[in-house]
């Protein structure tokens, strides 16, 4: 598996990705560091204590990472998360609404995690 094909795959922005990082070893690099630098896990974390310092650094922190990564899909679900706690904001969402945006990113996250453990595995 390619890189494209992991990104077609996830129905994600490779093109983005390598604007950004500008070279696939940049891309391959970075992309196998989403499932161990623990930003989204951060992220569910915070969500447990709705703290909202927390949740909007974390989700933030989400947001930069894998819009970087061209995960468009994972960095605008972080986004929401991140503008709902963006300090001057008024809240519009309820808790309950904020963890099912959660539960989502958790959803995202598990589908990009898995593909890329896949792409790890077919090319070591």
């Amino acid at each position: 598996m390619t890189l494209r094909e992991l990104y077609g795959n996830l129905g994600e922005n490779y093109e983005q990705a390598l604007r950004v990082l500008r070279m696939d070893k940049l891309v391959d690099k970075h992309i196998r560091k989403l499932t161990k630098n623990g930003l989204v896990e951060s992220l569910l974390a915070a969500g447990e204590s709705m703290d909202p310092t927390e949740l909007f650094e974390k989700a933030h922190a989400v947001k930069g990472n894998c819009g970087n990564l061209g995960l468009t899909r994972l960095a605008a679900a972080a986004s929401v998360i991140a503008e709902e706690y963006r300090p001057g904001n008024p809240r519009k969402m309820t808790d309950a609404e904020v963890k099912e945006k959660l539960r989502q990113t958790a959803s995202l996250y598990d589908r990009a995690a898995e593909a890329i453990r896949r792409y790890e595995e077919a090319n070591p």
